[in-house]
């Protein structure tokens, strides 16, 4: 009985999950499957033309549309406004993010717990995945996912005529009111497309990370969340390689074999295309 019990109060976790998804019929089931136990699904999908939308449907998720009309709001702020919400707290999640039982259990000693009130945000640790491997070494990512919408926002950038850019707000953390809470446990990231998709999704992020380098207003007033270590490498020249150095050999990269080289000459490649482009937008600006 006391069993049953632990097992019907897990299934009402007070925290309202968004899934942002175009067609992402390949993971979405996987996804939402994660969060069965949560009190609040939400699916926001813009325009998916593959099996997205009946899939997630098929679970009794409820599936909202967002047509992006090229301004802000952008999808993640838009989704934290919407009124079928139903919880302070907001868990956002790619659907090839999957929430582990450990992490939940995590997530759920913390927001019962009177200390959830100290806190405005939450940032949670990914066990990302490449070329079929988990990387348990090498550079770390880590997000901050967990938001209470009272409290958040995702700020708005001077960016609108970034080419390439798209409806989901940049690489950059929501801005928000108190202190922040790290969790331990991971969330899997695992993408089931291909490597593709990984460098054409890389190369668009690139874009407006250059922009932001070559045209430093476009983020004026705006704080971005930045580690200590994010900001040295900013400041740091010849990036690429030293990014390489630093995920590869002192972060110990090459104990995950040829999926930690790869991935860490991925992530050098995608800084130096930002550095290339930066470039290239510094002397098109003064030419």
């Amino acid at each position: 009985m006391t069993h049953l019990r632990y097992i019907c109060a897990v299934r009402n976790i007070p925290i309202t999950v968004i899934i942002l998804t175009k067609n992402e019929e390949i993971a979405i089931s996987d996804c939402l499957e994660s969060v069965k136990n949560f009190g609040q699904v939400l699916v926001i999908d813009s325009n998916s033309i593959d099996g997205t939308v009946d899939l997630a449907k098929k679970q009794g998720v409820l599936v909202i549309n967002f047509s992006w009309n090229g301004s802000y709001p952008k999808k993640k702020q838009w989704a934290l406004e919407h009124p079928a919400i139903q919880n302070d707290w907001v868990l956002y999640l790619d659907a090839d993010e999957r929430v582990t039982r450990t992490l939940e259990s995590e997530i759920m000693d913390l927001i019962r717990s009177d200390k959830i009130d100290d806190y405005a945000a939450i940032e949670i640790p990914l066990l990302y995945s490449f070329m079929g491997r988990e990387l348990h070494h090498g550079h770390r990512v880590k997000k901050i996912a967990l938001l209470n919408r009272k409290l958040c926002s995702f700020p708005e950038f001077d960016d609108l005529h970034v080419k390439n850019m798209w409806e989901v707000e940049g690489h950059y953390q929501p801005s928000f009111f108190g202190e922040l809470y790290r969790m331990s446990s991971k969330l899997i990231h695992d993408d089931p497309d291909g490597l593709y998709d990984y460098f054409a999704r890389h190369n668009r992020y690139s874009d407006w990370e250059s922009e932001l380098i070559a045209r430093p207003s476009m983020s004026k007033n705006v704080r971005l969340s930045r580690t200590f270590q994010g900001r040295i490498f900013d400041r740091a020249p010849f990036k690429p390689i030293v990014f390489f150095f630093y995920s590869y050999f002192l972060r110990m990269g090459f104990r995950d074999g040829k999926a930690g080289f790869h991935y860490s000459v991925a992530l050098s490649f995608y800084y130096w295309q930002i550095a290339l482009k930066a470039q290239e937008r510094k002397n098109a600006r003064f030419s």
